[in-house]
Protein backbone atom coordinates (compact mmCIF):
# COMPACT_ATOMS: atom_id res chain seq x y z
CA UNK A 1 0.00 0.00 0.00
CA UNK A 2 1.39 3.46 -0.97
CA UNK A 3 0.70 6.03 1.21
CA UNK A 4 -0.09 10.23 0.32
CA UNK A 5 2.92 12.01 0.53
CA UNK A 6 3.11 15.25 2.26
CA UNK A 7 4.49 18.31 1.08
CA UNK A 8 4.33 21.06 3.69
CA UNK A 9 4.90 24.67 4.16
CA UNK A 10 5.61 26.62 7.46
CA UNK A 11 4.85 30.24 8.15
CA UNK A 12 6.54 30.56 11.08
CA UNK A 13 9.30 34.33 11.73
CA UNK A 14 11.56 31.59 13.52
CA UNK A 15 12.72 29.29 10.52
CA UNK A 16 14.93 27.07 12.83
CA UNK A 17 12.48 26.48 15.12
CA UNK A 18 10.19 25.86 12.76
CA UNK A 19 12.23 23.21 11.20
CA UNK A 20 12.94 21.68 14.85
CA UNK A 21 9.71 20.72 15.65
CA UNK A 22 8.71 20.06 12.69
CA UNK A 23 11.36 17.79 12.34
CA UNK A 24 10.10 16.05 15.65
CA UNK A 25 6.46 15.07 14.60
CA UNK A 26 7.66 13.78 11.33
CA UNK A 27 9.77 11.31 13.33
CA UNK A 28 6.63 10.48 15.72
CA UNK A 29 4.09 9.91 12.91
CA UNK A 30 6.72 8.23 9.97
CA UNK A 31 5.14 5.00 10.38
CA UNK A 32 1.72 6.53 9.75
CA UNK A 33 2.05 9.31 7.48
CA UNK A 34 5.05 10.64 5.26
CA UNK A 35 5.58 14.43 5.66
CA UNK A 36 8.25 16.41 3.89
CA UNK A 37 8.84 19.91 4.73
CA UNK A 38 9.30 21.96 1.68
CA UNK A 39 9.84 25.22 3.04
CA UNK A 40 9.10 27.91 5.67
CA UNK A 41 7.75 31.44 4.86
CA UNK A 42 8.81 33.74 7.55
CA UNK A 43 6.43 37.03 6.06
CA UNK A 44 3.07 36.97 4.86
CA UNK A 45 3.87 38.81 1.79
CA UNK A 46 6.34 36.18 0.89
CA UNK A 47 3.01 33.16 1.53
CA UNK A 48 1.78 33.51 -2.46
CA UNK A 49 5.03 32.82 -4.33
CA UNK A 50 5.89 30.60 -2.18
CA UNK A 51 3.30 28.34 -1.86
CA UNK A 52 3.52 28.53 -6.15
CA UNK A 53 6.35 27.64 -5.94
CA UNK A 54 6.28 24.58 -3.78
CA UNK A 55 2.74 23.77 -4.35
CA UNK A 56 2.11 22.10 -0.69
CA UNK A 57 -0.58 20.00 -0.01
CA UNK A 58 -0.68 20.88 3.23
CA UNK A 59 0.66 24.36 5.02
CA UNK A 60 1.14 25.28 8.90
CA UNK A 61 0.54 29.02 10.49
CA UNK A 62 2.63 29.07 13.76
CA UNK A 63 1.25 30.52 17.12
CA UNK A 64 3.51 33.67 17.02
CA UNK A 65 0.43 34.87 14.38
CA UNK A 66 -2.68 36.30 15.77
CA UNK A 67 -5.73 34.49 14.44
CA UNK A 68 -6.13 37.15 11.92
CA UNK A 69 -2.64 37.01 10.73
CA UNK A 70 -3.20 33.06 10.21
CA UNK A 71 -6.70 33.49 8.31
CA UNK A 72 -4.79 36.28 5.77
CA UNK A 73 -2.47 33.37 5.38
CA UNK A 74 -4.44 30.68 4.96
CA UNK A 75 -6.93 32.95 2.43
CA UNK A 76 -3.50 33.37 0.70
CA UNK A 77 -2.85 29.91 0.30
CA UNK A 78 -5.91 28.81 -0.30
CA UNK A 79 -6.01 31.52 -3.42
CA UNK A 80 -3.35 29.54 -4.82
CA UNK A 81 -4.93 26.13 -4.08
CA UNK A 82 -8.38 26.00 -3.50
CA UNK A 83 -8.46 22.40 -1.82
CA UNK A 84 -5.01 23.14 0.58
CA UNK A 85 -4.96 21.28 3.91
CA UNK A 86 -4.35 23.93 6.82
CA UNK A 87 -3.35 23.58 10.27
CA UNK A 88 -3.22 27.11 12.57
CA UNK A 89 -1.34 25.95 16.39
CA UNK A 90 -3.32 28.82 19.00
CA UNK A 91 -1.00 31.71 18.87
CA UNK A 92 0.86 31.61 22.45
CA UNK A 93 1.01 27.95 22.72
CA UNK A 94 4.33 27.89 22.37
CA UNK A 95 5.16 31.12 24.64
CA UNK A 96 2.92 29.68 27.15
CA UNK A 97 3.74 26.38 27.10
CA UNK A 98 6.69 25.82 25.27
CA UNK A 99 7.77 23.47 22.02
CA UNK A 100 6.63 20.01 23.39
CA UNK A 101 3.55 21.13 23.78
CA UNK A 102 3.52 22.35 20.15
CA UNK A 103 4.64 18.87 19.01
CA UNK A 104 2.02 17.11 20.65
CA UNK A 105 -0.81 19.63 19.74
CA UNK A 106 0.30 19.05 15.93
CA UNK A 107 0.76 14.99 16.21
CA UNK A 108 -3.07 14.92 18.25
CA UNK A 109 -4.61 17.12 15.52
CA UNK A 110 -2.72 15.22 12.39
CA UNK A 111 -4.70 12.74 12.02
CA UNK A 112 -8.26 15.08 11.36
CA UNK A 113 -6.25 17.28 9.37
CA UNK A 114 -4.65 14.93 6.71
CA UNK A 115 -7.35 11.85 6.73
CA UNK A 116 -10.10 14.34 6.19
Amino acid sequence: MSRTEYRLITVNTAPERAKCLIGRVVEDVKNRYTIIHVANVERIEDVKETVDRERPNVLFTASMWTPEQAKEIVDIAKGVIPDLKTFSIPQGLQVDKGPDAVVEYIKENLPDLLDS
